[in-house]
């Protein structure tokens, strides 16, 4: 277990928040803790592994491979969140992949049959999985909404929206913060770097994003909303 008192508990961990220190300092002597580098494997996909992934420190990227290799990106968990609770609910093998995106991150996995005693004794803790499962469904349902209908330059668009509500939001300017990769749009929305390239160059062109030293600013949020739900309307 980390030296660290506040990492031991488990205290950042927003699952875990309804619990007192007591009962989520019970629940890290239960964890097999692990340090992990930028781009190690933390779960595998089809992996036989039904822990419950708790990132405690660092970030961690949800992802699969096409059988041509091609890398495709689901979400990023931040610390304070989690992953992998399917696989410890119904047993199944683990339908993505799971790796670091920053070296030192920190991961504690709970075994199966703890995480599901805890939860199933704890009514706050099962709105919080289930809340968490269906965020999982609904980006899903976009995803294959806009793979269907929308063309590539909108799916971009699309995506920006989606890490923009995500980022800093300061009446209609919202602050992407660290900058996105190219590279990780494109995977995210079945995409080549080089479309995603473009399609923000043509925004900053607009002035509706600018891109900064530490992020990317959007400038009017409601504009680019409107860009994408006029795309879809017509789709």
């Amino acid at each position: 277990m980390p030296a660290d008192a506040g990492l031991s508990r488990l205290d950042g961990i927003t699952l875990l928040s309804p619990l007192s220190a007591e009962e989520r300092a019970a629940v890290a002597r239960q964890c097999r803790w692990r340090r992990f580098h930028a781009n190690e494997q933390i779960i595998d996909h089809q992996g036989d592994s039904r822990d419950v992934v708790l990132v405690v420190h660092g970030r961690v990227r949800v992802l699969s491979h096409s059988p041509a290799g091609r890398e495709i990106s689901f979400d990023d968990i931040e610390a304070g969140g989690f992953l992998g609770e399917m696989a410890a609910i119904d047993g199944l093998p683990r339908s993505a992949s799971a790796v670091a995106l920053e070296d030192g991150t920190l991961i504690a996995f709970l075994a199966p049959r703890p995480f599901q005693d805890l939860v199933s004794g704890r009514p706050e803790l099962a709105m919080a999985v289930m809340r968490r499962l269906c965020r999982v469904v609904r980006i899903a349902t976009d995803r294959v909404m806009e793979l269907s209908t929308l063309g590539a330059n909108n799916r971009v668009h699309a995506e920006l929206l989606r890490l923009a509500k995500r980022g800093r939001v300061e009446g209609a300017t919202a602050v992407i913060a660290p900058i996105p990769v190219h590279a990780d749009i494109a995977s995210r929305v079945s995409t080549a770097r080089e479309t995603v390239a473009r399609v923000l160059n043509d925004l900053a062109r607009d002035g509706l994003v600018e891109r900064r030293a530490d992020a990317l600013v959007v400038h009017d949020l409601q504009r680019l909303e409107a860009l994408v739900e006029d795309v879809r309307a017509g789709a």
